[in-house]
Order: structure tokens, then sequence, then C-alpha cells
């Protein structure tokens, strides 16, 4: 019989440039001034985004000047290494492990582009064996937290015994541009923030926070101009559809609860990616849950922003810091367009 998979720990960490709302509201007005003239509503989601602060891996001054991909890259590279082996550590002393003990290490990030990948640059500051086994994962955006998580539980359950380090870093500010002033660009310029979470793995019969169960993912077909990427010369440009809170509001609800069936949960807390203030009422819409049941997402938006793929992993940590009891369904949405769903259970539930 399959030991169970147990997630031994979890821990995050966001750079050092602290970004207040209000400030940013400021310079963006100053940087897309013409598009503020044609689209004068375009200023409230600056109050309405739910957000007080986030953080960057660089000080605004930096993100209101013109970089190309080459600058934004080589910030990319130096800030992402750091937040790897600071939540790396972190993660790995909670758990009473060391860098050596690791066999598998699992890195997610799709806001930058590095290849040697970011575990290999690292790999002699952390002290991880040469033998380690290294999977890299771009592409996956928002949802890169709960795919990322998932994968490495199937490693893990491949290998009982083994430790699976996941780790998940994002810095969304970075692609943050001032050559186009499209709606999108300021949208992105009031929700999203930089961060990293790292968590590590094993199955076995041991005692630990979480167990981790039943995955599902759910992609919409036709959907591929709602989130992601283009890429040019100066680097990466969101895309991001209006229509996703309604979207979200319409059909997320059915993925959902077959997958809930499924996985045999009974009334499990829910633990949902925070994409945006609007997005989460949209959840709570197509759940038919009571406004503001979200709250451990609410706080983590008000705090940090959208951070992509790490920012639900900060709303795990909350919410066992809480006290979490019981089943919960870890859940994201991302580029594809798709869902992804993860079911936990904790260990003194």
């Amino acid at each position: 019989m399959v030991p169970p998979v147990n997630l031994l720990a979890v821990a995050t960490a966001v750079p050092p440039h602290k970004l207040e709302q209000r400030a940013v509201a400021e310079a963006a007005r100053q940087v897309y001034g013409r598009t503020f003239a044609r689209f004068p509503k375009l200023a409230e989601v600056f109050v309405n985004a739910g957000i007080e602060r986030r953080y960057s891996a660089r000080p605004l001054e930096w993100l209101t000047a013109p970089h190309d991909l080459a600058e934004r890259t080589d910030a990319y590279v130096e800030s992402a290494s750091e937040l790897f082996v600071t939540t790396a550590r972190a993660a790995l002393e909670r758990a009473g492990l060391s860098a050596r003990d690791v066999d598998v290490v699992v890195t997610v990030s799709s806001t930058g582009i590095a290849t040697p990948s970011l575990e290999a640059r690292v790999g002699p500051e952390m002290g991880f064996r040469p033998s380690i086994m290294r999977v890299p994962v771009f592409g996956r955006g928002c949802a890169g937290g709960v795919s990322g998580l998932t994968l490495g539980a199937r490693l893990a359950r491949a290998e009982p015994g083994e430790v699976v380090l996941v780790v998940v870093v994002e810095l969304c500010t970075l692609t943050s541009r001032t050559d186009r002033g499209t709606k999108s660009d300021v949208i992105s310029s009031a929700l999203f923030g930089d961060g990293a979470a790292a968590a590590v793995l094993r199955a076995g019969p041991e005692a630990a926070p979480l167990r981790i169960g039943a995955a599902a993912e759910h992609t919409w077909p036709r959907t591929l101009d709602i989130m992601g990427w283009v890429i040019d010369p100066i680097g990466f440009r969101v895309m991001l559809s209006r229509s996703l809170p309604r979207f979200v509001e319409q059909r997320m609800a059915g993925p959902m609860r077959r997958f809930i069936k499924s996985a045999g949960l009974h009334a499990p807390q829910l633990v949902c990616h925070p994409g945006g203030a609007k997005v989460l009422d949209a959840i709570e819409v197509a759940l038919e849950l009571q406004k503001g049941t979200l709250r451990d997402e609410r706080e983590i938006l008000r705090n940090y922003g959208n951070m992509s793929a790490p920012t639900v992993l900060f709303v795990l940590e909350r919410a066992l810091r809480r006290g979490l009891r019981g089943s919960a369904l870890l859940s994201a949405l991302g580029p594809g367009f798709s869902a992804n769903f993860l079911a936990l259970e904790a260990a003194h539930g």
C-alpha cells in the first residue's frame, strides 16, 4: 500500500522593497497619463483592488523607468535566486531537514526565463547533492502554486521516503511596461506583487501538519486569450481579459463541485488563489458562499497583492497558523485557461 504524502513544512518570503498602493497609484498616473485621460475610471482600480501594499524585487523608481528584456532578466535571475534560497532554507529548517536531504526539487516560475534554471544556479549555495533530480516548470502562471504542489506530491508518492522540495517564485513587478500604456498595463500595475514560497513533501507514515490527497485539473477549451504572456524585445506583455471575473462566476462551480464529490471531501475549507478582489467576489458567487467568506485570501491580497503562483501558498500558511482543521481544498486558476484543485487533510482534523 502506498503511504500518504505529507506536507512537512511550508515557508514564504517577499523581496525587500515595499510598494504602498497610494505611491504606486501616483506613479501610475505619471507614467500612464494619456491612458488615464482616455479612461478616467481606471484610477478606481487602485482603490477597488483590495490591496494596501505589495513587495517588489526593485524599487518603484526602477519599475517606472524603461528596461529591455536583458535588464529584466538580470534582475529576475538575481532576485529570484535570493528568494529561492530564503524560502527553501526556511521550509527545510521547519521540516527538520537540510539541503543534502533533498532528493527532488521542483522549481515553478513564469515571470522570468533562466537557463540554467534557478535550482541549478543556487545548488552550490544551498548545498544540494549533485545527484538531486531537478524539475523546472514554466508557464503555469497563477495556477503554479497548486500545480507545482500537485506535481511534487506525485513525485513523492512515486518514491516513498524521498524528500521533495517545491519552490515557487514569481517576480511579477519586473514585467511592468511603461512603453505601452494599455488598460492591461494599468490594471497590472495595481494588482501584482512579488513573492516566493517553498514546501517540503515526503510520502511516509510520519506525522505532519497536512496530508495531500487527490488532485485534478480542468482546462476550458478555446480560452487561451483570457490570461497569459506575449513576449517581445522589451519583455513580457501581460494578456488579461476583462471577462475573467464573469467567466469565473459562470464556469468555475461545475469543475470544483465535481472534484469535491470525486475526492470524497465533506464541507472542505477553501484555500483559493486571490487573483483580485473581483475574482474573489466571483468565486463566492459561483459557489454560493456568503460575501466575505474568503477572509484569509482577502487578507493576503491586502498585504501582498497578487504574487501569481506563490500567493495561494501564502494563504495556506496563514490558514495553518490559524489552526486549519479537517479537510481543505486548494485551488487556483491560471493560463490555459485552467483550474487546478488539490485535496488536503489536516493531521489533527
